[in-house]
């Protein structure tokens, strides 16, 4: 139960911001385009209640990714449908990939601020805030890198039906319905993770965390490991 708690208290925050923004920026764009279907259904908010999906929330602590209720977009209401999809469908990586900028940019701060400082105070503070920080850069750019797989209904996939002409799009499009399973299958049959995944991964950790990768690679392997 302690292990548990541990986790809950670093893990916790990071992830339901890291979900929610992602899912409130596909709404947010969509609004500003033309479709206002999540404004009116109480979805353009912070609130992570209203995103919350309790088994993708549940998977962040088992596996370390997970996700949330999707914002409801009606892409036919968009003024420019097929171009305007690659906008939304782009909002939620971008927005992950600027939490994890921004994350990594405090922690490197806080990092250097208490480095070499003996004070107990300081450290019961700064301690906490870096593993969330760290916990934060690690869970934005998974999500934000696992979503641009090309497959709908993943963004990458419907990026992907955007640019394509529309015959093809047309074509692509109707895998959707088999999506899930396919991105199933990919993630536990085969070493996408391994091969794809976790190698560009690791490079952005390194390319927004510089010096101080380490301690994102130290976190983390730690909480999925407890």
């Amino acid at each position: 139960m302690e292990v548990f708690f541990l986790k809950l208290s670093i893990m916790l925050v990071p992830a339901l911001m890291a979900i929610t923004c992602h899912e409130v920026s596909h709404g947010f764009v969509a609004d500003r385009l033309g479709d206002s279907t999540a404004r009116r259904l109480g979805r353009l908010t912070l609130n992570p209640i209203k995103h919350m999906d309790i088994i993708g929330t549940l998977m962040v602590f088992i596996v370390g990714i997970g996700w949330a209720k999707p914002v409801p977009v009606n892409f036919n209401n968009l003024r420019n449908p097929k171009r305007d999809m690659i906008w939304v469908a782009a909002a939620g990586p971008v927005t992950n990939f600027s939490i994890a900028i921004l994350s990594a940019m405090l922690m490197r701060l806080i990092i250097s601020m208490t480095n070499g400082v003996a004070n107990y105070p300081v450290e019961i503070f700064s301690r906490p805030v870096i593993l969330m920080l760290a916990f934060s850069v690690y869970i934005n750019l998974l999500l934000g890198i696992f979503n641009l797989i090309p497959v709908p209904p993943l963004d990458g996939g419907r990026v992907a039906v955007g640019l394509l002409p529309y015959r093809q799009a047309a074509a692509y499009s109707r895998i959707e319905p088999f999506g899930m399973i396919i991105i199933i299958l990919l993630v536990f049959f085969t070493n996408i993770f391994d091969y794809v995944i976790s190698p560009m991964l690791n490079f952005a950790v390194h390319l927004v965390a510089g010096s101080q990768s380490r301690v994102i690679s130290e976190v983390t392997q730690l909480l999925l490991r407890l």
